[in-house]
């Protein structure tokens, strides 16, 4: 039998190395300018040059939305332009500098950007700098950040071609550009905190941070120096972490693929989101803490996985049949997000715990997690014992269930919501791809149908979908695409008749509530 290749085998670090880049692209803001339109000079019919009669300060604005080397031809259209590039803010992105479908070697790229930025004065408006590995030519990215610093850079996303040899340092310089109000950047190595002085950014208001290799208290310490950041973007390292945030500023913060041990909001006035998507468990195995502090505004928050998150509030920690004081709720929490194994017992018997922690909930999101061995001992009779839950029960209008799996446990859930939810308006459960599961698709809808009940279906709108994505990620496709599964439906005319309350347009805008890993927050 084949051995599996270990993660010290040269060709999967190869494949690693190479598939890196598009997940982290994935993640990075779109430049504000566009390759598709044509650059023409615009004459009417009697051959006068009517936009070249502008106002400077319109032939400038004209000029700042197009990329660099277009800026720069538009000296050759007219001798009222010679001027203007060099006098406006302008958007460098290498993978803008060649032809389409071209390819160029990390020197010819090194090259053209360094000769840009050589021959124009500033300030820039907005710099990608994505195609080069950077550990090559250090001494030429020291020089451009320095350029930048000195001409006002004010977006820059600095991402280096990962190298089988290893994370390269990230240059101090950078740390010196206090004009920037976004920045992203991606496979690096933070340097030491301790060697970075007095360094801040005044008029940050969003950073990402991409396959970094950080310390503890590295992010935290430019959350800190930067008292304007909004917007927190964190993707993918594998050495598990430590967060601790405090801000006046922050509204967003999204965490990616990212080992973490605990992350804490100690204070937060602003924040509004907290999102939390696959990360991953710390060495060991052990769960991850997210402690919740001073968050007043905080009104979206997931994806708390049950087996996976310990919540904290307020130095309390939430376990299963805790009772629940004032002091460990989160009153502000609209939205919540949860990902649960209903099939192992000490994943659900956090779930009721967690839901009394938000007694103002008004949306819940559930994904079932794949559980190979369900135990099948939460029945309807286990969600009595609960009693009610006051956001469930009072506050909630709207419920979506991914990746349902017809199992025993997940029905029971499905009954006790439907049962207590008395403002509920819309519910949409969406059925796992039929290949990841025993059942066909017309068996996981009819467990649904069996469980449609006239008396629920009159409060509130129930639609059903499927997926034919992989597990844990919607496929394109609903379950009104499988015939065999229509003509089930017609055999219930009344329930089919109130699903259709909910378009196909809900089905599809829920799915937009589940970004892809990279989305970024807004």
């Amino acid at each position: 039998m084949a051995r599996p290749p270990s993660s010290a085998d040269p060709h999967l670090q190869y494949r690693r190395t190479e598939r890196l880049p598009s997940l982290i692209h994935s993640n990075l803001p779109d430049p504000p300018v566009s390759t598709t339109a044509r650059l023409r000079a615009a004459l009417t019919s009697g051959g006068v040059d009517r936009i070249s009669r502008l106002p400077d300060s319109l032939l400038r604005e004209i000029v700042s939305r197009l990329p660099a080397k277009d800026a720069a031809r538009t000296a050759a259209l007219a001798a009222r332009w010679r001027g203007v590039w060099r006098s406006t803010p302008i958007v460098l992105v290498d993978t803008h500098l060649l032809p389409n479908g071209a390819s160029a070697s990390s020197l010819d790229v090194t090259a053209t950007v360094s000769h840009i930025l050589a021959a124009h004065p500033g300030p820039f408006r907005c710099v990608h700098l994505t195609r080069g590995r950077m550990g090559e030519h250090q001494a030429h990215l020291r020089l451009w950040l320095r350029l930048l610093a000195a001409r006002g850079v004010q977006e820059l996303v600095l991402v280096n071609r990962p190298s089988p040899s290893g994370d390269v340092p990230l240059p101090r310089t950078l740390f010196t550009i206090s004009t920037l109000t976004r920045l992203y950047i991606g496979v690096w190595k933070f340097p030491d905190a301790a060697g970075l002085g007095g360094a801040s950014f005044p008029h940050l208001r969003e950073l990402g941070i991409c396959s970094v290799a950080v310390e503890s208290g590295d992010i935290d310490l430019v959350v800190a120096r930067s008292p304007a950041l909004e917007i927190l973007n964190i993707q993918g390292t594998m050495k598990g972490v430590h967060l601790r945030l405090i801000s006046k500023s922050l509204r967003c913060v999204q965490i990616c693929a990212f080992v973490l041990e605990s992350v804490e909001v100690v204070s937060a006035p602003c924040l509004e989101r907290l999102i939390l998507s696959e990360c991953l468990s710390p060495a060991g195995g052990s769960c991850t803490t997210v402690k919740i502090g001073n968050v007043p505004k905080l009104s979206l928050f997931g994806k708390l996985e049950t087996g996976k998150y310990a919540l904290e509030i307020q130095d309390t920690v939430i376990m299963a049949g805790i009772k629940t004081g004032p002091s460990m709720m989160v009153t502000s929490v609209k939205t919540l997000s949860l990902k649960v194994r209903f099939g192992v017992h000490n994943d659900v018997k956090m779930v009721p715990a967690f839901l009394k922690c938000f007694p103002c909930l008004e949306a819940l999101h559930i994904m079932s997690g794949k559980c190979d061995h369900p135990a099948g001992k939460h029945n309807l009779e286990f969600w009595e014992e609960v009693g009610p839950i006051v956001g469930v029960r009072l506050r909630m209008k709207v419920m979506t269930f991914l990746d349902y799996h017809a199992q025993q446990d997940e029905i029971a859930f499905l009954q006790y919501i439907f049962q207590n939810a008395q403002v509920l308006k819309y519910v949409l459960v969406s059925a796992v791809n039929p290949r990841y599961t025993p059942l066909s698709a017309d068996d996981m809808f009819n467990t649904l149908y069996a469980l449609s009940d006239d008396l629920w279906l009159s409060k509130f709108s129930f639609a059903i979908g499927g997926t034919h994505g992989p597990e844990g990620a919607a496929g394109p496709e609903t379950h009104q695409q499988k015939p065999q599964a229509a003509k089930t439906r017609q055999q219930k005319p009344q329930a089919a008749k109130t699903r259709q309350q909910k378009p196909q347009a809900a089905i599809a805008k829920t799915r937009q509530q589940k970004p892809k890993a990279g989305n970024r927050c807004n």
